[in-house]
């Protein structure tokens, strides 16, 4: 195999020293620009570095590479916000899953289902397994951001000590049985449909040595993108202060960019005819982004004392339950169109507009 170009390793380190210089920078307009660039090329970099593992590994082991490294960080970028005490971000890991449930089962589906019907008119996945996977991320979704607002053992969307450490264990147990059936028991349910889906299948596959390199510089650049992703958010909540947006849009502009290296993955996978890969990566990151995120908050907000509301408010629950019931209309048939794609990117502009116009 040809030897890695020689961008895939200088972007990551050069998007270290954005970060580093960015943490050192006070806040401000020079701090962006130095490292906005910097992120979407970090981007670029961990998506490559990604499709290198996976294609070492085979599917559907390799969507759970970007999918397991994007959410472990993620995780920590939301206990080392929630760690400082500060009363008001008692409901960032609702805000910041709510967003990722939406924005992948709206915005990244619906994105990956319109490209791949403009180049290929119509794609196939398989139901076996998406619905398998559907199935588990409306049984998360409505155990830690619905119920919350319904139980009576304690005041205001919460959940007392006792139902949070049972959300914790329930949700790390669903998240890792659904591992184990795509990984081992069911794989063949993940696997892209035809031939035609398998395309890249008889390229030469990188030496062990490549993927480990590639799996080290993932990463590392991942690490350089929620890290930059951070150093720009006083930006971002100064501009959403500016224009009297609610403050749950800070979660959200941040978890769009931390989902930039998932979302342009999965966009190529459906260019190329591979939407089942598509879907692994989406739903298999919202799967993990609730599963191993709501047991790590638990677990710090039991120990530590720390406020934590998890309950969504009537709008957003009802924002939830149109996709949920949208997105299995779409599953159900194995095929997907323009229509459906388009369908899904108006419920992910109206959360958008909602989020601004509560």
């Amino acid at each position: 195999m040809s030897p890695a170009p020689r961008w895939t390793w200088i972007v990551p380190a050069a998007a270290l020293l954005a970060l580093g210089l960015g943490m050192a920078l006070p806040p401000g307009w020079p701090t962006a620009l130095l490292c906005l660039p910097a992120l979407i090329a970090a981007v670029l970099a961990a998506v490559h570095h990604a499709e290198v593992v996976a294609h070492r590994v085979g599917e559907p082991f390799g969507t759970l590479v970007l999918a397991l490294a994007i959410t472990v960080i993620e995780v920590a970028l939301i206990l080392s916000v929630m760690v400082g005490g500060d009363p008001a971000q008692a409901g960032l890991a609702r805000d910041t899953i709510y967003a990722t449930v939406m924005i992948i089962c709206n915005g990244v589906v619906g994105l990956c289902l319109l490209v791949g019907a403009l180049r290929h008119h119509q794609q196939a996945f398989r139901v076996d397994g998406t619905h398998a996977a559907f199935a588990a991320l409306i049984a998360l979704s409505g155990l830690t951001l619905v119920l919350p607002s319904f139980t009576t053992s304690s005041a205001g969307p919460t959940y007392s000590p006792a139902q949070l450490a049972f959300a914790a264990g329930a949700s790390l147990t669903l998240w890792a049985v659904f591992v184990f059936g795509q990984t081992v028991r069911h794989r063949d349910y993940f696997l892209p449909v035809g031939a035609e889906g398998e395309a890249d299948a008889h390229a030469e596959r990188p030496s062990v040595r490549r993927a480990w390199a590639s799996l080290g510089l993932l990463v590392a650049t991942l690490v350089a993108v929620v890290g930059l992703a951070k150093v720009l958010s006083p930006l971002i909540e100064r501009a959403v202060a500016a224009a009297g947006a609610p403050r749950a849009v800070i979660g959200i502009a941040i978890a769009m960019l931390v989902l930039l290296p998932e979302t342009w993955a999965a966009i190529r996978a459906a260019l190329a005819n591979r939407l089942q890969t598509s879907l692994n990566l989406a739903y298999g990151s919202a799967l993990a982004s609730i599963g191993l995120t709501i047991p790590a908050v638990a677990g710090a907000a039991l120990v530590l004392g720390l406020p934590l509301e998890l309950g969504l408010d009537a709008k957003a629950q009802v924002t939830l339950l149109i996709s949920v019931l949208v997105g299995t209309m779409t599953m159900a048939s194995g095929r997907t169109n323009l229509i459906q794609g388009a369908v899904h990117l108006v419920l992910f502009a109206a959360f958008l507009f909602l989020s601004l116009v509560p």
